[in-house]
């Protein structure tokens, strides 16, 4: 074990002196790009394989039943994982690296290096409806993150590596790298400077190619058929754009109540999979569409071959007709939050980008042959990608991610102009509602969130506890003025907290307020402190995020303002000047050098 430790600080030490700073960024964006590609191989071959052992092995002739048992299972054993082998939270992966990002110093734990993998696998693999990139993105933002924190690289290049990561993964998983490198700037809120562009390229680019070479596929979607984009169709755009918007917002705030409904009101892990498992599987057997990632689905509305949406299904009895179609997909557009948020819910893992893409794909083609049926005539494959873009762009508040991840998934390159304008007509429409993607809005609600605004970000990476000062000297309200003046002729401050005997905070003196009775000894008697002090003209606590800190600061015109913690109890007193100094050696720190 020593032989090893003194081999690592060897090898350490003549990377140090060999090889430069920039060469070992641009030579660790590569080992990461690798690495990522092949963690997004891995689990799209997992969840391959378990599909084929369910579909063409287990389930042989009892297709329905294992629609309805096999998301149970693959959320029991996915959670039983969790909680027994991980023992850690591992849904939600991209919010966890914003959160990484922006409160712990761009760490992420080792385990999710893999965990995110086989959580995934399992939940996906037996039809869990949720989507396998964000646990992959998280997997490679961890690589990233353990990679330079073994190399004893310094925050700013650990995130660096964390994006490039990200980048990575999303270039492996959809072979689609201006999508990885636009990702990372846009969802995770990376400052571009030029020393990051090459990293993040090298690691998208990398990782792009390592899959097609696995795969021998030119884009992950097939487009058979699509029509030039024409400029008679731009209204129609642009009320898909707006439509876009507002089932973004449903699928936001939805997946937010329902995922904090089971978080909230159920407690334990086997009624969690009991109640997810059941409302998945009941979901699936009814809606076959909404099994796994859907994108076998999607690859269907693309392609003309919608009514193959309807084999399986109960509504089939109905008839193969255009109406009971569209009100089959509108059905399964409504329920198909339920089914991700019951899946993630109920302890399986899993992510939003497939649920986006496919609800995005549904909402097009729907349009596409609402328009269709009234005579107006549009192509509905070109709907259906733009749709896509539209949803993404919405929900993850990316537009540019949303126009050439669909460009790059499809090949649709000569789309990009309806593309653009359904992306940019649905994020406008969200933005009127949410102001944060559903990623970023659980860190925004709490202040933990690290933007692109130059001044938030400083204040977010600021705690309370690094600003506050505990040695104030206090006082307790009978203290008579005599011996105030005493306390004072010791105390360099000029303002002083006043407590009673339970550390409850009572109000503050100030040393200006008593200048005129301090020398007129016949009233060091008559006077206490409780007559001369002053209520605080506000009170923060301690887990007040600092840009409140601020906003109450500027509020009240004051200087200086106590803190209690949640027993109302003072802990100590904040100043303007400690906040302005630490503020300063935050964007010392945050600034490009």
């Amino acid at each position: 074990m020593g032989h090893t430790k003194l081999t690592y600080e060897h090898f350490l030490t003549w990377q140090q002196k060999h090889i430069s700073q920039k060469n070992l960024i641009l030579l660790l964006s590569l080992i990461v790009g690798v690495l990522s590609a092949c963690a997004a191989i891995v689990l799209k071959e997992l969840i391959r394989l378990i599909k084929y052992l369910i579909t063409y092995q287990l389930a042989s002739g009892h297709s329905h039943i294992w629609y309805f048992l096999g998301p149970m299972i693959g959320i029991a054993l996915a959670s039983l994982f969790v909680h027994y082998i991980v023992k850690d939270d591992i849904n939600h992966g991209i919010t966890k690296i914003l959160y990484a990002i922006s409160q712990r110093k761009s760490i992420i734990k080792l385990h999710n290096t893999w965990s995110s993998v086989i959580g995934s696998a399992l939940t996906i693999g037996f039809g869990g409806s949720v989507g396998a990139e964000a646990p992959i993105v998280l997997t490679g933002a961890a690589i990233g993150s353990n990679l330079a924190k073994a190399l004893r690289l310094d925050q700013k290049t650990m995130m660096l590596m964390i994006g490039c990561g990200a980048a990575g993964a999303i270039g492996g998983i959809f072979q689609a790298p201006i999508a990885g490198f636009v990702f990372t700037l846009e969802v995770l809120m990376m400052d571009l400077t030029m020393s990051s562009v090459a990293p993040l390229l090298i690691s998208s680019v990398t990782a792009t190619a390592i899959s097609f070479l696995y795969t021998h596929q030119t884009s992950m979607f097939t487009l058979l058929c699509a029509e030039p984009f024409s400029m008679r169709r731009i209204p129609y755009y642009i009320i898909l754009g707006v439509l876009c918007g507002l089932v973004s917002l449903y699928f936001t705030r939805g997946m937010n109540r329902l995922e904090g409904f089971f978080k909230k009101h159920i407690r334990s892990i086997g009624v969690k999979i009991l109640v997810g498992g059941s409302i998945v599987g009941i979901l699936i057997f009814l809606f076959p569409p909404l099994y796994g990632e859907g994108y076998d689905v999607i690859h269907a509305l693309m392609n003309g071959q919608a009514m193959q949406t309807l084999e399986n299904s109960p509504f089939a009895y109905f008839g193969l007709t255009d109406w009971v179609l569209i009100g089959y997909l509108a059905l399964v557009l409504l329920l198909k939050i339920v089914a991700s948020s019951a899946t993630n819910g109920g302890g399986g893992v899993g992510g939003i980008f497939a649920p986006s893409l496919f609800m995005g794909a549904v909402v097009g083609f729907v349009i596409a042959r609402l328009l269709n049926i009234v005579g107006l005539f549009v192509p509905e494959s070109n709907f259906v990608l733009a749709g896509m873009a539209g949803l993404m762009s919405g929900v993850m508040h990316a537009p540019l991610t949303g126009i050439f991840l669909i460009a790059e998934l499809t090949g649709g390159y000569h789309l990009f102009m309806p593309l653009m304008i359904v992306s940019v007509v649905s994020y406008l429409v969200i933005l009127l509602f949410e102001p944060h993607s559903l990623y970023a809005m659980r860190l925004a609600q709490k202040g933990e969130l690290l933007t692109h605004n130059k001044d938030r970000s400083v204040l977010t990476l600021m705690h309370i506890d690094q600003v506050l000062e505990r040695d104030l000297t206090t006082l307790q309200p009978k203290m008579k003025l005599g011996q105030l003046i005493k306390v004072i002729a010791k105390s360099k401050r000029n303002i002083f907290p006043v407590v009673d005997p339970q550390g409850r905070l009572m109000g503050i003196l100030l040393l200006d307020e008593i200048r005129n009775i301090m020398f007129q000894p016949r009233l060091y008697e008559r006077f206490t402190v409780e007559d001369l002090m002053m209520l605080p003209p506000a009170q923060l606590t301690i887990d007040m995020p600092m840009e409140k800190v601020m906003e109450v600061f500027e509020d009240t015109g004051a200087w200086n303002l106590p803190v209690l913690d949640e027993q109302k109890k003072y802990l100590g007193m904040i100043s303007k000047s400690k906040i302005f100094n630490s503020y300063r050696d935050v964007l010392v720190r945050l600034s490009d050098e």
